[in-house]
C-alpha cells in the first residue's frame, strides 16, 4: 500500500505568494488550518454575482412577474442548497476533493463519465460568464472579445495556481466590494429609482406585451433554474472544506454552506426578477449600468467595473474545480503525481478549453438564448450522480471509505468499474427522459411525452434523485459492507493519518 508521502506534494513554501502544496490528494490533520467562520462568507460570495441576477431574468421570460420570479426563485435555491450543503460536510470528514470520493460508488475508471458531466458544469459556468461579459462590455465600451477574455482569466487563472488559501482570501475580499455595491442596485430597484430611456422607448414603441403574473409552467421552469444553479455547486463543495479539522460538526457546517448559499443566491435572483420585468433586461451588465447611471453619469462605469472584479474569485473558483476534475480523469488512466506543474497544465488545458467555446458562441451570437436551457440540462446530467453520491455516503456506506484505495490503480476495494453506481446513474437518467421540458424561453426545444401530459411541468429533476437514489440504495443491499469494514479498521490501526471517523 502506497504511504501518504507518494499522494502528496511537499508543504508549500512560505512567502508573499503561498502555492497550495495538494492538487487531487489527501490532505492530512495537521494541514487543516481553515475555520468554520469562513464557509458560509465564502459560500454567500459565491451566489453574489451579477451572473446569479441572470437567473431571475428566467422567470420575466416565460411570463412570471417579479414577485413570483423570487418566490420560485427562492425556492429553488434553498432546495439545490440542501444537496450542495450535504456535500460540502463531506469535505473535512474525508479530506477529499468531492470527485476522488465519488470512485467509491463508480470505480477508479468509471468515475470519468461523472466527471465529463461535471467538467462540463465546471467549464460551462465560465463559458456563459465570459459570453456575458463580452456581451456587455461590447455594448457599452466597444470592447473586443479577446480583450474581455484575456483581461478576465489571466488574473482569474494565476489565483487559480495559487489554489485554496488565496481563493478565500479573494472570496473575503470580494465580498468587501461586492456588499456595499448591490446593497446600493437593491436599493435603487426597491426604490424605484432606475429608468432606462432606450428600453422604455422601445417599450412604447412596441405592441402591448401580455402582463406578467403567474403560471405553473413558468413557476417551475424559474423553481428548476433556480435548484438547478446551486445543486451545480455540489461537484465543488468538498474541494473548498476538506481543509476544515476532522472534528468540524457536520450540522453546522451543513447549515453555514446552506445559510450562505441560499440568502445570496435568493438576493440576487429577486434583483434580477425585478430588472427583468421592468427593464425588459437581457444584458445584466447593461442593466447594472442603468442602475449606476441613474444616481450619477459615470457611475454606471463604476458599477460595472466592480461587478466584474468582484466576480474574477468566482471564475478562478470553476477553474480550480475544473482542473482538480481534469487531473482526477487522467489520474483514473495513467497515476498522476499532484506537483505545480501538473496544476499549471491542467489549468491551462481548461483555460484554453473555455476561451475557445467562449469565443465560439460570442460569434455566433447564440451565446444568451441557450442559458436557459443549459441550466436545465446541467440539472439533467447532474442529479443521478448528486443522489447516488449522498445516498452512498449518508445510507449505504455512512462515511466510512478505506481511503488509500482512492488512489491505487489495481487491486482496491472499489474496482476500476462501479456498477452499481453507474448502473444507478443510468437507469435514473432514462427515468429522467420521458419527464424532460426543456424551453428556449417560450419556445419548446424538447418535452418528453409524460411531461406533456402533466401540462409540460418540469419535473425530470424529481424523477431522477428518486430514481436514481433508490435504485442505488437496492443494489448495494449486496455490498459486503463487512469486508470493507474490517480493511477500514486495519487502515486505521496502522495508518492512522487516513481514519476516516465513525460514521455521519
Amino acid at each position: 500500500m502506497k504511504s501518504n508521502a507518494q499522494h502528496q506534494q511537499q508543504a508549500p513554501t512560505k512567502g508573499a505568494l503561498e502555492i497550495e502544496g495538494h492538487s487531487i490528494d489527501f490532505v492530512p490533520d495537521h494541514e487543516r488550518t481553515d475555520k468554520l467562520s469562513t464557509q458560509g462568507p465564502f459560500w454567500f460570495v459565491g451566489n453574489f454575482t451579477f451572473f446569479t441576477m441572470t437567473i431571475g431574468f428566467v422567470g420575466p421570460s416565460v411570463g412570471l412577474s417579479s414577485l413570483w420570479t423570487t418566490i420560485a426563485g427562492t425556492l429553488g435555491i434553498m432546495f439545490g442548497t440542501l444537496f450542495m450543503a450535504f456535500h460540502g460536510s463531506q469535505g473535512p470528514h474525508l479530506g477529499l476533493p468531492q470527485m476522488i470520493q465519488s470512485r467509491a460508488q463508480f470505480g477508479y475508471r468509471g468515475v470519468v463519465l461523472v466527471l465529463l458531466a461535471t467538467l462540463f458544469v465546471f467549464a460551462g459556468f465560465n463559458i456563459v460568464n465570459l459570453v456575458l461579459m463580452m456581451q456587455g462590455l461590447h455594448t457599452l465600451f466597444q470592447w473586443g472579445p479577446m480583450q474581455v477574455a484575456l483581461a478576465v482569466t489571466l488574473p482569474a487563472a494565476i489565483l487559480a495556481i495559487l489554489g485554496h488559501d488565496w481563493m478565500h482570501k479573494t472570496f473575503k475580499w470580494s465580498l468587501f466590494l461586492s456588499l456595499p455595491l448591490y446593497g446600493i442596485v437593491t436599493l435603487a430597484v426597491m426604490m424605484g429609482w432606475v429608468h432606462d430611456a432606450p428600453a422604455a422607448a422601445a417599450a412604447a414603441n412596441a405592441p402591448a406585451a401580455a402582463p406578467l403574473g403567474f403560471n405553473w409552467v413558468g413557476f417551475v421552469a424559474q423553481f428548476a433554474a433556480g435548484a438547478s444553479y446551486n445543486i451545480a455547486y455540489a461537484p465543488y463543495v468538498s474541494d473548498y472544506s476538506r481543509y476544515l479539522p476532522k472534528n468540524t460538526p457536520s450540522g453546522k457546517l451543513i447549515a453555514a454552506v446552506f445559510l450562505g448559499a441560499s440568502l445570496s443566491g435568493a438576493w440576487m435572483i429577486a434583483v434580477g426578477g425585478w430588472l427583468g420585468e421592468h427593464l425588459h433586461a437581457t444584458d445584466v451588465l447593461v442593466a447594472l449600468n442603468a442602475v449606476g447611471a441613474s444616481f450619477a453619469p459615470q457611475l454606471g462605469t463604476v458599477v460595472v467595473a466592480v461587478t466584474i472584479l468582484a466576480f474574477l474569485p468566482v471564475i478562478a473558483m470553476n477553474i480550480y474545480s475544473a482542473k482538480l476534475t481534469a487531473i482526477t480523469g487522467v489520474d483514473s488512466f495513467k497515476k498522476v503525481t499532484p506537483t505545480a506543474s501538473v496544476r499549471v497544465w491542467a489549468i491551462l488545458f481548461v483555460v484554453f478549453l473555455q476561451l475557445g467555446v467562449a469565443m465560439g458562441i460570442y460569434t455566433s451570437s447564440a451565446g444568451l438564448s441557450v442559458l436557459n436551457i443549459y441550466l436545465v440540462v446541467m440539472l439533467y446530467f447532474l442529479v443521478p450522480w448528486t443522489a447516488v453520491n449522498l445516498t452512498d455516503y449518508f445510507f449505504v456506506r455512512k462515511g466510512r471509505y478505506a481511503i488509500p484505495h482512492f488512489f491505487l490503480p489495481h487491486d482496491n476495494i472499489y474496482g476500476h468499474w462501479g456498477g452499481r453506481g453507474l448502473l444507478a446513474y443510468l437507469i435514473g437518467f432514462l427515468a429522467m427522459i420521458p419527464f424532460f421540458a426543456i424551453f428556449n424561453g417560450p419556445d419548446e426545444v424538447f418535452v418528453g411525452p409524460l411531461a406533456k401530459m402533466i401540462g409540460s411541468v418540469d419535473m425530470a429533476w424529481l424523477v431522477g434523485l428518486i430514481v436514481s437514489g433508490v435504485a442505488y440504495y437496492v443494489l448495494c443491499l449486496s455490498l459486503d459492507l463487512e469486508k470493507e469494514e474490517k480493511l477500514i479498521k486495519h487502515i486505521e490501526k496502522t495508518s492512522p493519518q487516513y481514519t476516516t471517523g465513525e460514521g455521519w
